[in-house]
């Protein structure tokens, strides 16, 4: 999953990334709230950490702007400012969580994680179509109960497809999801590991929708 990390402390900001990292995230990092801004609209991202004491602009500010302008990417303020009052305030700005510094990063991953499943309607952590199970806590992929070596790309594009079970996804929406910044990606990587995950898997689990993408189905494949 990719997400926007906005901190302006450059060794908190690095800590942050590399913990993220370790969870399984693909990180952008932005360190002031104009670039926050424009990163939130562009939406290329599957939720954001935004820090609240940013140069340029302050995080509430542009909590409140892209809220105001109908961003609808999940966004977890994290800030210093540990009063109710602070807490209430970016709640009701259009906050999705909120983590008081310091922070435990195990605590984050599994808030970024509950925050993309319930944006896109997910209820159980273990997302499921028809005898494949992805648990992006564990970070595994079991099919009819057994578990399945799917790792690096393979399985963020399963995630990626499962999270969004249903719906049609596009090369470009993929590349969204798999890669963050300052990766050259080759024009038929997607393709490419579509082909790969699909010899894993059971037929008919992921389908192509011809001139469109790629589709997994809640029911899933024969």
């Amino acid at each position: 999953m990719r997400v926007l990390l906005v901190e302006d402390d450059d060794l908190l900001g690095s800590g942050l990334r590399a913990g993220l990292r370790q969870q399984g995230f693909q990180v952008d990092w932005v360190r002031d709230g104009v670039a926050a801004e424009a990163e939130l609209m562009a939406g290329s991202h599957v939720a954001a950490v935004l820090d609240l004491g940013l140069p340029r602009q302050d995080g509430m500010a542009v909590l409140t702007s892209v809220r105001s302008r109908k961003v609808r990417t999940p966004i977890l303020v994290l800030t210093a400012r540990d009063a109710v009052s602070a807490r209430i305030e970016g709640l009701d700005a259009g906050a999705d969580d909120y983590l008081v510094k310091p922070i435990d990063l195990h605590e984050l991953a599994a808030r970024l994680r509950a925050l993309v499943r319930r944006a896109h309607g997910q209820v159980h952590n273990v997302l499921v179509a028809g005898p494949v199970e992805l648990d992006p806590v564990a970070h595994t992929v079991r099919v009819h109960g057994e578990l399945l070596e799917v790792v690096g790309r393979e399985y963020d594009l399963l995630h990626a497809l499962l999270l969004s079970a249903g719906r049609v996804l596009s090369r470009g929406q993929i590349e969204q999801h798999l890669y963050d910044w300052g990766h050259e990606v080759a024009s038929n990587a997607i393709e490419v590991h579509v082909h790969h995950l699909r010899r894993k898997l059971p037929p008919k689990t992921i389908e192509t929708v011809r001139g469109v993408g790629y589709v997994v189905h809640r029911a899933g494949g024969a």
